[in-house]
């Protein structure tokens, strides 16, 4: 008698790998003509929609480390897509802003963002869609919890 469980051997875990690498293998590829990295959209997309912010801030709402953040803030800024200033109102604090000279990217970036959701889901009809995000939700509360309890 087998005393291994249902997920002893990786099945699950090995197949979110796998699919995160192929997304975001193709999410590079759509955004190459940008010359923008994987991520580096993202940040320029929630100071697009929110205005300049707290690095703080995008570091929390994009759920990223500060030193990730850190680098590709720098990356952006040597491109000239977005600058970094102290906070009028609190030296601690650094703000950022994107340029005039990011603007010309905004419609480039939201046509791949488009272009990799429709080859994510491709036909699958709403309600199938709606199911795998509350899947990976689920999946995501679950990895949360351990990364936190590993800190613990």
């Amino acid at each position: 008698m087998s005393t291994s469980g249902p997920h002893d051997d990786g099945t699950v875990s090995h197949a979110v790998f796998r699919v995160a690498r192929l997304h975001k293998s193709l999410a590079a590829r759509l955004l190459r003509e940008t010359g923008l990295r994987p991520g580096q959209e993202l940040v320029l997309m929630a100071l697009w929609r929110d205005g300049p912010q707290r690095l703080v801030d995008l570091v929390r709402r994009l759920e990223s480390d500060a030193p990730s953040m850190t680098r590709s803030i720098a990356r952006l800024e040597k491109a000239g897509l977005v600058q970094r200033q102290t906070s009028a109102t609190d030296r601690r604090a650094v703000i950022v802003e994107a340029t005039p000279q990011s603007l010309p990217l905004r419609q480039p970036v939201a046509d791949a963002w488009a272009e990799l959701e429709r080859l994510t889901v491709g036909d699958l009809p709403a309600e199938r869609q709606a199911e795998v995000v509350r899947m990976l939700d689920e999946l995501e509360e679950r990895l949360t919890a351990a990364s936190e309890a590993a800190r613990d």
